[in-house]
């Protein structure tokens, strides 16, 4: 399992990385109603810590990921794991 810490943005709950295999884990914020820390956990492949760094230093998380991770499914396969 790779950790994820909590970040600041609307959409996002938190991120973590593991350089060992080079995945992105995002955890998406639940819904309205549901529980805190309940989100749907994405991995997404082929995610060097250099891109990480640059997606953690984004100003905005979320704009970074709908401009260059989600569309790039390609380079960056990913599943649901949670």
């Amino acid at each position: 399992m790779i950790a994820i810490a909590p970040v600041e943005s609307s959409q996002l709950y938190g991120i973590g990385h593991c350089p060992a295999t080079n995945t992105l884990a995002i955890q998406f914020k639940a819904k309205a109603d549901a529980e805190p820390n309940t989100g749907t956990i994405y991995h997404y492949d082929n995610f060097t810590a250099e891109q990480f760094s640059e997606f953690k230093s984004a100003e905005s998380l979320g704009s970074h990921f709908k401009r260059l991770i989600k569309p790039a499914v390609d380079a960056h396969p990913y599943r649901k794991v949670a």
